[in-house]
């Protein structure tokens, strides 16, 4: 089915010239090397040989490569950090977290960032993860998400003397979101999802992701407006002083109107990019700018009213929502629906690409899927996002890319940007498929070996179509080396 959908670009080819100066970020590399690889033709997947380094992994969630030489990565379900010896599949238990709340949903352990000067001699040897956690001491769950910082240490190679940079956020059994990174700037970037409101079990829960903080709220900590936004954070989970302030509030919130941002990066001169879950259609890549508003839940994709209206089940009347049954296609008369182009914000701002746009008439029944109709629908579920950058020692027109990971097709995708980084080049490739739900990537510091997570378990189509349960490489860490010539 994906085959049938179109690419939809907004303004490709060059702009207008590089209007930013280069700037240096945590463990990503956003300077440029002496060449240049614009002219050079792309390598292939016949560039690249692959192995399985592990398997078995309890629900790896994020992999990074640290600058011991080791893959560091957090298993969600396991509530481990883990780090795990490319060469051979050693593995190391960093910590284990007794306070993780894991429910059989997307919560437990998630992010994982480490700090820039970590075990460079400068007292910084920090850690940083995110965490769903109880805090309801008697049988029911209220589920909250936080950010901690642990400190390394070399000799015993553990994580210890744990300090809460921020509690009290948002969290749920699906749409946590929880991408956590560092700035050029050295403040932490954080992605909350919508928590997966107005749908399924949550269909009578409102999505809240246009909602933002009252002053009195930042006051008193209460972080509940939070869902469906990126957050800046400094290192100790106070505000910034130049955060955007957005109706006439300064908060952590550095952008709203998200759905599920799974993935989030840095590119040249520091430009912020993110990708999100859509609904049925219209998974997102977005060029974030401080205090803009993405549009979700009333708008997914472009504001073209193609293939999706707002469908407000908390709001149903005069029927309670909570006497609906639910349904993916077609929602009851009682429940409000809102075209796209109802919508207007002075500050919205249109993706540079998603995955895909499709026309209103689309045929969402596929019946090679099944029962598991979602996997045919046309989205592929980025996971994660990451910026490639220019250089000769790295892989042949590569540079100056996107690199995503996709639950769906078992693939990574790679988004051409243009000279400024303000629009996409052509169309995505896609790389490396194989039947797996692939969450994350890393790479080595040539830039010439990457190193992906898969999914315990999970649905998924694979480079075939259709839906399947039986993955080729369960919890594994797979090795992708680029063997050509750079």
């Amino acid at each position: 089915m994906l085959a049938t959908a179109s690419w939809t670009l907004a303004g490709c080819g060059y702009e207008d010239p590089l209007d930013e100066p280069l700037e240096a970020h945590g463990q990503a590399i956003v300077s440029e090397d002496a060449g240049d690889d614009e002219e050079s033709a792309a390598a292939d997947d016949a560039s690249f040989t692959s192995r399985e380094i592990l398997r078995d992994l309890s629900y790896p969630m994020r992999i990074v490569w640290g600058p011991d030489g080791y893959l560091w990565l957090t298993e969600r379900v396991g509530k481990r950090v883990v780090r795990v010896r490319p060469q051979d599949g050693q593995q190391t238990t960093a910590i284990t977290i007794s306070e993780v709340f894991q429910s059989g949903g997307q919560d437990g352990l998630l992010a994982l960032a480490l700090h820039p000067d970590l075990l460079k001699g400068k007292g910084k040897d920090y850690v940083y993860v995110s965490f769903t956690y109880d805090v309801d001491p008697g049988p029911s769950v209220d589920r909250r998400t936080k950010i901690r910082r642990y400190t390394y240490d070399p000799a015993t190679k553990t994580l210890g003397s744990p300090f809460d940079v921020i509690t009290g956020l948002p969290g749920s059994d699906d749409h946590n979101s929880a991408r956590l990174l560092f700035g050029p700037d050295r403040k932490l970037y954080y992605t909350i999802g919508d928590q997966g409101n107005n749908q399924f079990a949550r269909k009578c829960l409102p999505i809240r992701a246009q909602d933002l903080p009252t002053a009195a709220e930042v006051a008193a900590q209460d972080w509940s407006t939070y869902v469906g936004k990126i957050l800046r954070l400094n290192l100790d989970g106070s505000i910034p002083h130049d955060n955007p302030w957005i109706d006439g509030v300064r908060s952590h919130v550095y952008s709203y109107g998200h759905r599920n941002p799974q993935g989030l990066t840095f590119g040249r001169g520091g430009k912020l990019y993110a990708n999100e879950h859509g609904p049925k259609t219209d998974d997102e890549l977005n060029l974030i700018k401080p205090g803009r508003n993405y549009g979700w839940p009333h708008v997914a994709g472009y504001r073209d009213d193609q293939a999706y209206t707002y469908d407000n089940w908390s709001a149903s009347d005069p029927t309670p929502c909570e006497e609906l049954v639910w349904n993916d296609y077609v929602p009851p008369p009682s429940v409000p629906r809102q075209a796209e182009s109802a919508f207007s914000h002075p500050d919205f701002k249109e993706p540079l690409l998603t995955f895909f746009t499709v026309p209103n008439d689309y045929n969402f029944f596929d019946p090679a899927c099944g029962f598991l109709q979602y996997i045919c629908w046309p989205t592929i579920a980025p996971s994660s996002l990451h910026y490639y950058p220019k250089g000769w020692h790295g892989i042949p027109g590569w540079g100056n890319s996107l690199l995503m990971t996709a639950l769906k097709k078992g693939a990574v995708y790679r988004v051409k940007l243009s000279a400024n980084g303000k629009s996409v080049v052509g169309e995505p490739v896609v790389h490396f498929q194989t039947t797996n739900r692939y969450r994350d990537l890393a790479w080595s510091p040539d830039r010439r070996t990457l190193y992906i997570i898969t999914d315990t378990a999970g649905n998924t189509s694979g480079p075939t179509g259709g839906a399947t349960t039986a993955l080729e490489n369960p919890g594994a860490i797979l090795e992708f080396k680029f063997t050509g010539s750079p």
